[in-house]
């Protein structure tokens, strides 16, 4: 194998450039290295087969219902020849994009649910060497603040829902024509019935609820820059003078339209007659969306919630979803419940593979739970050992300063010098053969070296002891000179 290796490291075929010498330095390296490991040659001024890289794109951000909104490939002009483009959405299912020939990807009237991460993937030939550049997006739905809500009384002689069902369907079809006009979005929200009060048994008041929206088709078809500042200062014109002309023209409507009949197969008819209209700017964000100052050219403008959170309408602030919900996609205003017997366990899930079943969790809270009792039987036992093991330290400690105390050294020592004068002064009585000029002058020489040891050692630890002068009378047999602490002194 390895010899196969060092055969793939050679060139087949060497070009005849003079020998090896033009090579240089750096290839004859190339090539020593790669035949002593066995593995294939890369020479200096090989070409890769393939060349890729990864770029990211940055933040993205599309108003809500715009009428086109054209993203580039590349966020940099790219001079290449006949480059293929290739959009694709992480984590969706595959499906169709509208591209355009020079590689834009096209959004024609943006939702909530367009947001998420895209990329694209350039392709194309360099010096005959494919090369493929990647560019990552993070794309986000805002809208802008502005909105009306209208409240209409009408009076009516029935207060049934089947009759006024049918009031509202034939009221929403007459408003079709204004909200193509005014390029903004109607929708009845709440409706309400009780009985007048000038005419309370004959009489009924209908109060009906309506949420206008600015951001209908074509609402911003005087807006077509790509620039984020250009095109933000555009919309917040255009929200602003939307907001007045829906106001007047729903006026009008209702000036003009004061009275609306239906019929029925029992009532030959029915009149539902506008009595008040009334008008409240609103500066909230949509369900879905929610203030989170991330766009900072607009940081009033409401960004839309990513998975694993939500917005309730008429609120400015996204929320986790709570714990046993999740949320899949972006500008979800209600979080997904999990199955029966099944809940998540943090706030935040983004999955339903998030939902676990109860019991588990219930078993991990009963451990968490379970914690502080355990410490309380742990931790005095743990006092108890650490307490024990001071007071053997302790005792330890005693036993060694009682064992090295003066009294004990002093014993010690005496013991120990008495050994000493004991072993010496056997020696010339186990000599008979010395002379009687040599035995007693060598006993005295070592008597005064053994009494001066002495000395020394009882300046150091007190008086002698009775002991050592009675046993060493005993030993010679004879009454032996001993030089006391006075003695020394006068010698000295």
């Amino acid at each position: 194998t390895v010899q196969r290796g060092r055969m793939l490291c050679a060139p087949r075929i060497w070009p005849d450039f003079g020998g090896p010498r033009v090579l240089g330095t750096m290839g004859i390296l190339t090539l020593v290295l790669c035949s002593c490991s066995g593995q294939p040659a890369s020479l200096p001024w090989d070409l890769p087969a393939t060349s890729s890289s990864e770029h990211q794109g940055g933040l993205v951000f599309i108003h809500t219902d715009s009428s086109l909104y054209s993203l580039p490939c590349s966020p940099i002009e790219m001079e290449v020849a006949d480059p293929t483009y290739r959009w694709v959405q992480d984590g969706a299912a595959p499906k169709l994009f509208s591209v355009t020939k020079e590689g834009h990807l096209l959004f024609q009237h943006f939702q909530a649910g367009d947001s998420g991460k895209y990329s694209c993937t350039i392709s194309y030939m360099k010096h005959g060497v494919p090369v493929s550049q990647t560019f990552h997006y993070s794309i986000f739905g805002y809208h802008m603040l502005g909105g009306l809500d209208t409240v209409l009384l009408f009076h009516s002689k029935l207060c049934e829902d089947e009759w006024t069902k049918s009031f509202l369907w034939g009221l929403q079809d007459k408003l079709r024509q204004l909200e193509i006009e005014q390029h903004c979005k109607l929708q009845f929200t709440a409706t309400f019935c009780f009985p007048s009060l000038n005419n309370p048994s004959d009489e009924f008041i209908i109060q009906v609820q309506l949420e206008v929206s600015l951001f209908g088709p074509q609402w911003d078809e005087h807006c077509n820059s790509q620039d984020m500042e250009t095109i933000t200062d555009c919309y917040h014109k255009t929200v602003q003078h939307n907001l007045r002309q829906v106001q007047l023209a729903l006026t009008r409507f209702f000036k003009e339209h004061k009275s609306f009949h239906v019929t029925g197969a029992d009532i030959p008819s029915i009149n539902f007659t506008n009595q008040f209209i009334g008008f409240l700017k609103t500066k909230q964000c949509s369900g879905g969306y929610g203030q989170t100052k991330q766009l900072q050219r607009c940081l009033d403008c409401c960004i839309v919630c990513p998975p694993g959170m939500f917005s309730p309408p008429k609120n400015s602030q996204c929320f986790p979803c709570p714990v046993g919900t999740y949320s899949l996609i972006y500008g979800m205003a209600f979080c997904t419940p999990c199955k029966d017997g099944m809940i998540t366990r943090v706030p935040g899930a983004s999955s339903m593979m998030d939902c676990v079943k109860k019991e588990r969790t219930k078993q991990a809270v009963s451990i968490v739970h379970r914690i502080p009792v355990l410490l309380l039987i742990i931790l005095p036992a743990l006092l108890a050992i650490n307490f024990l093991f001071i007071l053997s330290s302790c005792y330890c400690f005693y036993q060694e300063y009682q064992a090295s105390s003066p009294r004990a050294s002093k014993m010690t020592g005496s013991t120990t010098r008495m050994e000493t004068v004991t072993s010496v002064l056997k020696i010339p009585r186990q000599g008979p053969q010395a002379g009687p000029d040599s035995g007693p002058a060598s006993d005295a020489s070592h008597l005064d070296t053994s009494a001066s040891q002495g000395g020394d050692e009882e300046c150091t630890h007190g008086e002698p002891s009775p002991a050592m002068t009675l046993n060493l009378a005993t030993v010679t047999g004879e009454t032996t000179p001993v030089l006391t602490l006075e003695d020394r002194k006068d010698t000295f």
